[in-house]
């Protein structure tokens, strides 16, 4: 399940940078692309559980260690890459207002 939240992030992610590159309102993608990092994390969490529930100790020393990086480097890639727009926002206002 993790898989499916983690690829719906990515293209939510996608949509909500070419939503802000065409000039609409982007806020909305940008709220369900962090909303599904969100579920994609929860998800993962809840396979780690099922994991120690059944003592499969083998699975969580093949997985966890490099999971836990790849989901830390992937969430704050998607949080920066979904606020991105809002400082890009902010940056051209300014300069439109000191032309």
């Amino acid at each position: 399940m993790w898989i499916i939240f983690g690829l719906l992030a990515i293209g939510a992610t996608l949509f909500n940078l070419y939503t802000f590159s065409t000039g609409k309102d982007y806020k909305l993608a940008m709220a369900i692309a962090l909303s599904l990092t969100a579920l994609t994390l929860c998800a993962e969490y809840s396979l780690i559980a099922m994991w120690v529930e059944a003592e499969d100790w083998a699975a969580l020393a093949d997985v966890v260690p490099g999971m836990e990086r790849a989901l830390w480097v992937l969430t704050m890639s998607s949080i920066g890459l979904n606020v991105l727009p809002i400082f890009l926002e902010r940056a051209k206002e300014k300069q439109k207002s000191k032309a």
